[in-house]
């Protein structure tokens, strides 16, 4: 673990996207206490332009609503629909990965067979029918994202799975008497982590990105106010107020980035292939 962390440390980028997304969380933890009133509540006049109002910083949108409210609250959504549906992901597709992997022969083909017809669809539009499908919601927000980010990850863990089910270690397993489940949980999945989390760490940043988009195009829970939605109701705003646009925008862009970088350092982290000698 000391090694890790050491090898994670020595990547700048990794550090400053921690840096960031620290300060994103912290704004999703500590909105309800920051601001008090909801995120639709209409405070202010409206189009208060940015640094005038002590108490609106940030300034309000086209109906009074304050945008750094609904900043605040959108690192909410953002966050939770992204960890959320990646992690439902992840659990989805390494089932289905190590199935495949580990017993090979008919349930491989079935499974893969399973995985290409996902991967043939184009995430977005499939995500978009079956929320509209489901009404959006929150709940089926997650489920969408979900179903449409899983087949990368079953391919991974196969490919992993192939590869250490031959290892000694499998094998002596193997002739002990180990269950097939106690095989794939204690001896192989503990060995294919790494990728996997790096992997589902990039998944995360997808997630948002396509939650943002769902909400821009109008199928985000309208109970929720998100960074998507933001955007998508100030486009009729560009020229008399950019800031209510560009803002969100820059939060999303500065999010993504931050998780993108993250996931690059713990590449080079658990990447023993990037390792230097004696490390």
């Amino acid at each position: 673990m000391k090694k890790f962390m050491r090898r994670f440390a020595t990547h700048r980028g990794a550090l400053a996207g921690l840096v960031i997304l620290g300060l994103v969380v912290l704004m999703a933890l500590f909105c309800s206490v920051w601001y008090e009133e909801s995120p639709w509540a209409m405070v202010a006049e409206p189009l208060l332009a940015p640094l005038t109002d002590r108490t609106y910083p940030l300034g309000t949108d086209m109906l009074g609503r304050d945008l750094g409210a609904g900043l605040a609250h959108g690192a909410r959504v953002s966050l939770l629909v992204g960890g959320a549906s990646t992690l439902a992901a992840v659990v989805f597709g390494v089932l289905v990965g190590a199935l495949a992997g580990f017993y090979g022969g008919r349930i491989d083909d079935l499974l893969m067979r399973c995985t290409e017809f996902f991967q043939s669809i184009p995430q977005l539009a499939m995500a978009v029918v079956l929320v509209a499908i489901f009404t959006p919601s929150l709940y089926s927000i997650v489920g969408a994202i979900a179903s449409v980010s899983w087949p990368p990850v079953a391919r991974l863990v196969r490919s992993e799975f192939l590869s250490l089910r031959q290892r000694e270690f499998v094998q002596a397993a193997r002739v002990i008497g180990q269950e097939p489940a106690r095989i794939i949980c204690t001896q192989i999945l503990p060995n294919a982590m790494p990728p996997i989390i790096v992997t589902a760490s990039l998944m995360i940043a997808s997630a948002i990105l396509t939650e943002s988009s769902l909400s821009f195009l109008g199928l985000g829970d309208r109970n929720l106010m998100s960074w998507g939605f933001m955007i998508g109701a100030a486009r009729t705003m560009l020229r008399e107020a950019p800031l209510m646009s560009l803002l969100p925008g820059m939060a999303i862009l500065l999010t993504v980035l931050a998780i993108n970088l993250i996931g690059e350092g713990l590449n080079d982290a658990l990447n023993p292939q990037l390792r230097k000698p004696g490390e």
